[in-house]
């Protein structure tokens, strides 16, 4: 069922709403002798009749704490539903966030993000002017509890923050990055059962799979996992779900013959990264990314004898959860005779499709629906009746910018509208080029990790 709702970006609202409000305040109860300070950044990220959409930022600047409530008030009437990365309430005017489980630890000068659907007027949305946390009022600064000694501590070097890889690019990168298990330790797993075992573990870790695995259904995977695959790891029957996680590195399986989906990243799961896998044969999506889900990158997969590829949003009628999200990066992937849905795009914008391969695709390339903006730049289309389109079935058209491309035995596309820039830096090669890069590089085996 098709939605009416079409989303508008926010060209101006009140100074305000956009303004970075730097705030100071007790984080937490946890430590009487904690310094105090924060700064919050609170923008409308995108604005429809009868709705937006709000991010936060808050950074510790005091003592590290564990555990933060923020809290603020609306002066027009606006009302919170929906989030992610944080459990929001609304008592009358006044909104209340609290961390979720993986990001009430803030060290000192670290960050948790978060997000909220709300509704408003239609006429004014003016941005809250201050903010508590845990209920003491942020005011500015960075005040000390205790004075200060009269003699300077010995020096201590803070522990270690974990690096992203250097080979990850596009949305993944962004939010504070993704970084999977880190520096954790590592786990083999050989069975169904050892495999589901530590996807569901809680706490960071890293898993490597070997040999053939068959199972049936969906795996959950919990955050701050690296899943890689050895040389020839497989995954027979069943797929892995990202359910509302974050953090997840995917990179080096063979999937075939999954009876769902193969990889499902859905309600709100963010920074995710699917790299080097090969898809086949499978039932329903090899990589679906839905609900709310956001700064994924699909990179250096190969999908073969397989029809639908990759969905990303996951019905018309979802715009309330995904307007504002759904921002993925798709290159260097090898579409080998893949049917249709590589991708197939609702809401997400800045959706990026670059220096991907398209060898016979016997349905489409890639479609934008429903006010998507997908920006399809630098692929090889070789052999593809319809390289890309706008709307799809009962899906209204999104925008379509197509640049750079190469075409061999192809028309080009139907493009039009407008995309949202692409905020991250990337090296694209040349169109011409990319038949070879890809072919000797996307899929399981193409690595050594």
């Amino acid at each position: 069922m098709r939605t009416g709702r079409r989303r508008t970006t926010l060209i101006a609202t009140t100074a305000a709403a956009t303004a970075t409000l730097v705030t100071a305040g007790l984080l937490t109860s946890v430590s009487a002798q904690a310094a105090a300070g924060c700064q919050v950044a609170y923008s409308v990220a995108s604005q429809w009749p009868g709705g937006f959409t709000g991010n936060v930022t808050v950074t510790n600047l005091g003592d590290p704490v564990s555990g933060w409530t923020l809290r603020w008030s609306y002066g027009a009437g606006q009302q919170t539903s929906q989030a992610w990365g944080a459990t929001i309430s609304q008592s009358g005017s006044q909104v209340s966030a609290t961390n979720v489980d993986y990001n009430g630890n803030l060290a000192t000068n670290g960050t948790a993000s978060f997000g909220f659907n709300a509704s408003w007027n239609n006429s004014s949305n003016p941005a809250p002017t201050s903010f508590t946390l845990n209920d003491v009022a942020c005011t500015g600064s960075t005040t000390p509890t205790t004075p200060p000694p009269t003699t300077p501590p010995p020096s201590s070097t803070p522990p270690p923050t974990t690096p992203q890889p250097s080979n990850l690019v596009g949305w993944a990168t962004q939010n504070g990055g993704t970084t999977g298990g880190g520096n954790a330790g590592t786990t083999t797993v050989s069975n169904a059962s050892g495999l589901t075992s530590a996807l569901n573990a809680t706490g960071a870790a890293v898993i490597r799979v070997t040999g053939t695995i068959t199972c049936s259904g969906m795996l959950r995977v919990r955050s701050n996992k690296t899943i890689i695959g050895n040389y020839g790891a497989t995954i027979v029957g069943c797929g892995l779900n990202i359910n509302g996680d974050r953090n997840v590195i995917i990179r080096n399986l063979t999937f075939r013959n999954w009876d769902d989906d193969a990889i499902n990243v859905q309600e709100s799961a963010t920074n995710i990264w699917i790299d080097h896998n090969t898809f086949s044969n499978g039932y329903d999506g090899a990589v679906d990314i839905k609900r709310g889900s956001d700064f994924v990158t699909v990179s250096w997969n190969r999908v073969f004898s397989h029809d639908k590829t990759m969905l990303l949003g996951h019905s018309d009628d979802n715009a309330g959860q995904d307007v504002g999200h759904l921002r993925v990066s798709y290159h260097h992937n090898y579409f080998d005779g893949s049917n249709q849905r590589n991708p197939r795009v609702r809401f997400g914008n800045p959706v990026h499709v670059y220096n991907n391969y398209y060898r016979a695709n016997g349905g489409y390339g890639v479609a934008s629906t429903e006010n998507a903006g997908v920006l399809v730049e630098g692929n090889y289309f070789e052999n593809v009746d319809d390289p890309y389109h706008r709307g799809e079935g009962d899906s209204g058209p999104g925008g379509l910018v197509a640049r750079n491309n190469h075409f061999v035995n192809s028309p080009t596309g139907q493009a039009g509208g407008s995309v949202a820039s692409i905020p991250y830096s990337y090296q694209l090669d040349t169109a011409s080029n990319v038949k070879s890069i890809v072919t000797a590089g996307a899929g399981a085996g193409k690595i050594t990790i």
